[in-house]
């Protein structure tokens, strides 16, 4: 099975509280890049690499998700209305999306490993891709995939070195030799999505009660178990986690300077 013959499971159903100026009305994926939800962005990284199939696990505000998609070509396409019988055409597609997307309802207060859970049963294969609707990076899912499958774990997870939330200054004496804003950081990885997991990963668990945390209750298992891989992705990665970082990928966006951009 190559990338594009998986689906991806996005998770998009968080309360993003560290982003509150936006995710008062409107889930964290949903909040716009360069006029685009972040969540498109991240579909579009995967797109580069085939994959057209998406499950979106809904949740907090999942209804604003629901009207986008549902409504995506009215509100990107010329359109004829007839306020006779209120029948709608659509006249043409200036940017048409060649990929389809599940809307799962995963419930308000679930946690992120019993959202996934939820969302198995649209899973079509034995394996998928999983990440947060919070996130965009230029990695290489082909390179993660092929890392996944030469590992022959049940899970695999994509490493990054978080970016500096400060200038780094090189001093000599009383000079600054050099300076760098918020360059990322040398030492240290973080999860950073992007992950592959086998639906067996989620067997012989608890019943679900909404709580199962990817982080907490199935990532450590899994090592534990010496039946999770690492991919290492060291170049541009970064979360979408609050309003500075929001206004830096917008800023980043419009100087046409968007790493994460691997698609045309």
């Amino acid at each position: 099975m190559r990338a594009q013959e998986m689906e991806a499971v996005i998770l998009a159903g968080g309360l993003g509280t560290r982003l509150r100026e936006e995710t008062e009305v409107r889930p964290k994926p949903m909040v716009m890049v360069g006029g685009t939800p972040i969540l498109l962005h991240i579909m579009r990284i995967y797109r580069r690499y085939g994959v057209k199939r998406f499950i979106v696990c809904l949740g907090y505000k999942g209804e604003v998700v629901r009207d986008f998609f549902v409504n995506y070509r009215l509100h990107k396409a010329d359109i004829e209305v007839d306020l006779s019988t209120s029948a709608v055409r659509v006249l043409g597609d200036t940017a048409p999306l060649d990929f389809t997307v599940t809307l799962v309802e995963t419930g308000a207060e679930a946690n992120t490993g019993s959202r996934i859970r939820r969302a198995l049963k649209h899973v079509r294969g034995s394996q998928f891709f999983a990440t947060y609707g919070d996130g965009v990076a230029n990695i290489d899912i082909e390179a993660l995939l092929e890392t996944h499958r030469n590992g022959g774990r049940l899970g695999t997870i994509t490493a990054v070195h978080p970016p500096s939330r400060y200038g780094e200054i090189d001093i000599a004496g009383s000079d600054v030799r050099s300076f760098r804003e918020k360059p990322q950081t040398a030492d240290g990885w973080i999860n950073g999505g992007f992950m592959v997991l086998d639906k067996r990963a989620f067997d012989g668990l608890p019943p679900d009660d909404g709580k199962m945390s990817l982080e907490i209750d199935l990532m450590p298992v899994l090592a534990e178990r010496a039946a999770l891989s690492v991919y290492r992705h060291d170049g541009f990665w970064q979360c979408m986690d609050t309003f500075r970082d929001m206004t830096m990928l917008n800023e980043m966006w419009a100087a046409g300077k968007a790493p994460w951009k691997v698609w045309e």
